[in-house]
């Protein structure tokens, strides 16, 4: 239902009738609070996201950078083409959640995945010797500023494009040059 209708679309008496569970004291017998829901949604879409990306065969048989890089154009992507998720994550998110839990979560899911694929560049040649941990989390956040443009853009295959040039030039930085 937040999907289709949007956090403020959707009711708790609505949710709670399409659970089954009969009445709304039932829903917050699981859960807080709307909100508390909400964020319960948010955190499975990131959790099926970075599944789906890290079970991706872009991440298999590359080196780290080209993994890298593929691991941030298939966020991009995921987070950005289907509406649905788009509004969860990139609209929704941010405004229900508030932007300090907002990038906790993001962080939880997606800064592990990119430290171990930066680190893997660095062990295979292919990424310059970077702090991983703060590497990763300066590339996490341009990764969410993205997609948070795109998701705002008038023109989001435009901003598409535009954000993922930008992003290629970035990532390029890292690329260790060849000898």
């Amino acid at each position: 239902m937040f999907m289709e209708r949007g956090y403020d679309g959707t009711s708790t008496t609505d949710i709670a009738e399409a659970a089954g569970v009969g009445t709304r004291g039932a829903l917050y017998h699981h859960f807080k609070d709307k909100r508390a829901l909400f964020a319960a949604v948010f955190e499975e879409v990131e959790r099926e996201i970075t599944n789906r990306i890290t079970d991706s065969d872009d991440l298999r048989g590359h080196t780290g950078f080209e993994r890298l890089h593929a691991a941030v154009t298939s966020t991009i992507d995921a987070a950005t083409e289907l509406p649905e998720i788009r509004n969860i994550l990139l609209v929704d998110g941010p405004a229900v959640l508030g932007w300090q839990a907002w990038r906790e979560i993001a962080a939880e899911y997606g800064l592990g995945v990119l430290r171990d694929l930066l680190v893997d560049g660095v062990r295979d040649g292919s990424v310059r010797e970077v702090p991983p941990d703060a590497t990763a989390l300066l590339v996490l956040r341009s990764v969410d500023e993205a997609a948070l443009y795109i998701a705002h853009a008038p023109r989001p295959r435009a901003a598409r494009a535009d954000a993922g040039r930008a992003l290629d030039a970035l990532l390029d930085g890292l690329r260790r040059p060849s000898r």
